[in-house]
């Protein structure tokens, strides 16, 4: 490492440990660069942050587009700081599969809340990454907690039932679906339901509670199917209308609770461990990745082998079986 570049990690971490926003975006920007260079003062920095993380309550929040995720977002986040509370809200904007690039729309519609000193909103682009969250979605939520945020807002893209890999860097996950759109009956699916810890019926505004209660009853009795007493039992469903500024502060008390009883029993520790293994097996698999990318042997190959699966005179399983020998070889 340069030493200008060991100065710029340097003053990277005095201005997240400082809480300096203007740093705390910048260092986000370096955690989540594909650049090589980039990838290692990343490194570095996360390493020298790491003993000031860990202490926030990490929430997941997901649900299908439209569930209103970034309106209940808003409103329970004024809510939190107005209590003292320092959040972060990590939003995972989708990335279009043509272009590549993204709207980053989110924080415009956490308006209240983007107001809040005591918030700091952070919008990435999903890029190829799957399960609704983005690829450095755990690094940026670490340089987060140093700055000294103790709540974690992670929200995902919206994208439906496979939306799961929030779960693994999160205390807990909050999924919210709508009345009357079918939601209900997708309690016996499989899916985004099987790792959320509560479930949150959006939009039951005043005109629309009779809908919002049949929906919470329908899924409450899907959800004990889905998930029994050996799975320890189904999650609470509940109501909030961010609109109407209803329910929210019933949903941050069950969170506060639910996560006190974790702590107590050790499921709290034991999950973060389980994430912290995932993670690290993560790791292992895009190193792999990013080395079978740069191998001279696999660059060499892949343009034949390329134009010979486009053309028809090899097959794809034969052509990928071809190009990882030269890997192995090399």
């Amino acid at each position: 490492m340069t030493r200008a570049s060991a100065k710029d990690v340097d003053a990277l971490e005095r201005g997240v440990r400082g809480a300096d926003r203007a740093s705390l975006a910048r260092a986000i920007t370096l955690v989540e660069s594909e650049r090589e260079q980039d990838r290692l003062l990343a490194t570095r920095l996360l390493e020298r942050l790491k003993p000031h993380t860990g202490g926030a309550l990490r929430l997941g929040i997901s649900g299908v587009p439209g569930a209103g995720k970034s309106t209940l977002i808003d409103a329970l986040g004024v809510e939190l700081v107005q209590r003292g509370h320092r959040l972060a809200v990590l939003a995972v904007d989708p990335s279009s599969q043509k272009s590549g690039g993204s709207i980053l729309g989110d924080k415009t519609r956490m308006a209240r809340l983007a107001q809040e000193q005591a918030a700091f909103i952070r919008p990435s682009p999903s890029g190829k990454t799957l399960g609704g969250v983005a690829r450095k979605t755990r690094e940026s939520m670490l340089v987060c907690e140093a700055a000294g945020y103790d709540l974690i807002f992670v929200e995902t893209v919206g994208v439906g039932q496979s939306e799961t890999r929030v779960a693994d860097m999160v205390d807990l996950v909050v999924l919210l679906l709508l009345a009357g759109a079918g939601d209900e009956l997708q309690g016996i699916k499989r899916g985004v339901l099987e790792v959320a810890d509560a479930v949150v019926i959006q939009k039951a505004d005043a005109d629309a509670m009779l809908r919002a209660a049949r929906a919470r009853k329908d899924l409450t009795v899907a959800l004990s199917l889905l998930r029994g007493a050996d799975a320890g039992g189904p999650p609470p469903v509940m109501l909030t209308s961010a609109v109407e500024g209803t329910g929210l502060t019933e949903l941050f008390a069950w969170a506060e609770s639910e996560a006190q009883a974790r702590r107590a029993d050790g499921r709290f520790d034991a999950r973060r461990r389980e994430q912290a293994l995932s993670f690290f097996s993560g790791l292992v698999d895009e190193g792999i990745r990013r080395s079978f990318r740069q191998s001279p042997e696999v660059a060499g190959l892949l343009p034949k082998l390329e134009a010979d699966v486009a053309a028809g005179a090899l097959d794809p399983a034969q052509a990928a079986d071809a190009l990882l020998a030269a890997f192995r070889k090399e």
